[in-house]
């Protein structure tokens, strides 16, 4: 538990009032697209974002290296503006993959993501007449609500250096946050506090404008108290892979900050941190086969001008590092740092934004521990100096971990993550706030796309019928037996007779579409996660596995109780579990793509988008035309042959 806090807030004045027709918050990936697509469709689009970069995992959070499926990219079935983006890639560089990275068929530089995705929006505003008002170092402060249903205005706060200080991204986010969230102006920063309303009014009660949530953690998803899941969920028939029996919303995914780091000719004079041996019992490169630097330097190689010799390592192929080569640092017993508790947990709960007073009206701010935010900027820092330095492994043990002198940690306004202390401008959060949406046809308790939805996994498995209930396991089994099921459950045929899915979920309101393995960076089991000798939380990688090529329904992305509030980025409607799927770059375009088609619908058709899904499985003619300008426009909402009768899904990985 958090204690409770108390914070001076003052009646203000809005120094500006801008009107939109589509406000996003957060200038991420699906921020970015959400834009996107309402800029082509001519629509005032306002865009804000905490820090002063667009493009999120690739550029302010550093991720840089785009995560895909083999056969989705060998296909090239992405979202239009995805593909425009990988596009726009190829131009920049002459070549998809500057890094020669392993891992993605395209790894690049995170401040030329920025200035990528900055022309992509105003490219496609000139060509969709839209209007873009980008409001960067802008957080959201407040929310008007009437009735509990919409939101009528909200309040942000934009912070710049104050003068005579430093400029903005020379501290790392954890010294900065608390202030940027206040509205008094500070030795550090001053403050411009804006008001977002709707460019128009209309007669009916439909709303006239939305508000998007792409933020990395849910911000306005808790700020408008809709209701939301965080961390495990119970295990179930549909979660059946959960690690706990009862849900614990402490054990989120692992967080990174990531940095980048440059070989030399030279060998280089490290000093060590002095917070290093806090942290150093923490580091390993995990597996023996993966004890090897220059795999793992190249594993996210983001730079690469002088090609070196061919190498390969297991099935592994990649050249030697050479003086001048960029790596991104992220890595899983690195710098991911994954609190499991209420004492560290990053992502306030419900109750400890209550007990702190955050949800009392003007003291939201931003709902996350910064003391965790600023053990993970040091675990980074550390984690680096392990890497050129370190000696020891906590999982492998000695003899293992060499020192690798010839490397420099890249800092400066300049350097690929444009801070000058070095870190990524905003950690990579793999899992936030996800709503739950609204009671539909088959989900009474609220709209959710769980685990069984997507999984691969075989759940005749021994594992299953020990760790489930007799009763457990056989709805789980009914659950999977699809077109079979109404024989399962009248006893014409023997669940042992039925045969299992090979397909992921059809879900008749998709409005788009993603493919990733469910991949896990778990949380630790004791506090501090750092500590020595602490393990991952038992049989949270259960879950984790390869997943059919999957849907984005419209319902995943309708949170209770708001009608004019979208979530357009990683908070929508999923389980612990296949949030591990739904995370991904492509992901993040695709949702963002629907939300911003989705508003811009709305807005024009005189609908609200709960009204094209809430009679399924009946289908709301206008659902159809939404789906139907969907694809029209090369946003996808399904992948080729899908279809109930179609389980022929093997090929896809």
């Amino acid at each position: 538990m958090i204690p409770h806090t108390t914070f001076a807030t003052k009646p203000y004045n809005p120094h500006k009032t801008i009107h939109c027709n589509i406000l996003i918050v957060g200038s991420g990936l699906s921020g970015v697209a959400t834009a996107y697509e309402g800029l082509l469709a001519g629509k005032r689009v306002c865009l804000t974002e905490i820090t002063d970069w667009l493009g999120g995992q690739i550029s302010s959070q550093g991720t840089s290296a785009l995560d895909e499926r083999p056969t989705q990219r060998s296909k090239l079935f992405y979202s239009r503006g995805y593909l425009e983006l990988r596009q726009r890639i190829q131009n920049y560089y002459n070549q998809l993959n500057p890094g020669k990275c392993w891992v993605s068929d395209s790894c690049f530089l995170p401040n030329d993501g920025h200035h990528i995705i900055n022309q992509m929006l105003q490219d496609v505003a000139k060509k969709g007449k839209g209007k873009l008002y980008w409001f960067p170092n802008t957080v959201i402060k407040e929310l008007d609500i009437s009735n509990g249903k919409l939101i009528n205005s909200v309040i942000a706060i934009q912070h710049k250096s104050a003068k005579g200080r430093p400029p903005l991204n020379t501290f790392p986010l954890s010294q900065i946050i608390k202030d940027a969230y206040k509205y008094e102006n500070s030795p550090r920063f001053e403050k411009k506090i804006i008001r977002f309303i709707p460019s128009q009014h209309k007669q009916n009660k439909n709303p006239n404008w939305y508000i998007v949530d792409a933020s990395e953690t849910g911000e306005i998803v808790a700020l408008a108290d809709v209701p939301y899941r965080l961390g495990i969920d119970p295990r179930s028939h549909l979660e059946p892979s959960s690690s706990s029996i009862n849900n614990d919303p402490y054990c989120t995914q692992g967080f990174t900050y990531t940095f980048a780091m440059s070989a030399t000719k030279e060998a280089q004079k490290h000093k060590m941190p002095s917070f290093y041996m806090r942290y150093s019992p923490y580091f390993s490169y995990e597996l023996k086969r993966l004890a090897n630097f220059p795999l793992v330097f190249t594993y996210r190689r983001i730079w690469n001008p002088i090609q070196g010799k061919p190498m390969k390592f297991g099935g592994v192929n990649f050249t030697t590092p050479m003086p001048g080569d960029i790596s991104m640092q992220n890595w899983t017993w690195g710098n991911d740092y994954r609190p499991g508790t209420p004492k560290d947990n990053l992502i306030y709960t419900h109750e400890q934004l209550e007990t702190s007073g955050q949800l009392k009206p003007g003291n939201w701010m931003g709902g996350l521990r910064t003391e965790s935010l600023r053990k993970a900027e040091e675990l980074s820092l550390s984690y680096f100096y392990w890497l050129v330095a370190g000696t020891t492994d906590s999982r492998l043990g000695k003899g293992i971990k060499k020192t690798h002198p010839n490397h420099r940690f890249l800092s400066g306004l300049n350097s690929p993550m444009g801070t000058i202390h070095g870190l990524s401008k905003y950690p990579y959060i793999r899992e936030g706030r996800r709503i739950i949406g609204r009671p539909s046809w088959g989900h009474a308790e609220g709209f959710t796309i769980w685990e069984i939805d997507i999984s691969r996994r075989n759940y005749q498995d021994f594992y299953y019928r020990q760790t489930l209930s007799p009763k457990t396991y056989n709805s789980l089994q009914v659950a999977l037996s699809g077109l079979e099921a109404m024989s399962a459950v009248s006893g014409k045929k023997l669940l042992e007779e039925t045969g299992r899915r090979t397909r992921s979920t059809i879900y008749a309101d998709s409005v788009g579409i993603s493919h990733y393995s469910i991949d896990f960076h778990p949380c630790m089991v004791k506090s501090p996660p750092e500590g020595h000798s602490n393990e991952e939380r038992k049989n949270e990688r259960k879950g984790a596995g390869q997943a059919y090529p999957f849907q984005i329904p419209l319902r995943a992305m309708i949170p209770q109780k708001i009608n004019n509030l979208l979530v357009g980025g990683k908070s929508i409607a999923t389980s612990h579990i296949a949030s591990a799927a739904y995370r991904v770059h492509s992901f993040e375009w695709s949702v963002g793509a629907a939300a911003g088609t989705t508003a811009a619908f709305a807005l024009e058709n005189n609908v609200v988008p709960y009204q094209l899904v809430d009679k399924l499985p009946k289908i709301d003619p206008n659902l159809i035309k939404l789906q139907k300008l969907l694809n029209q426009n090369g946003n996808h909402t399904a992948f080729p042959k899908t279809s109930i009768f179609n389980n022929n899904w093997n090929d896809w990985y």
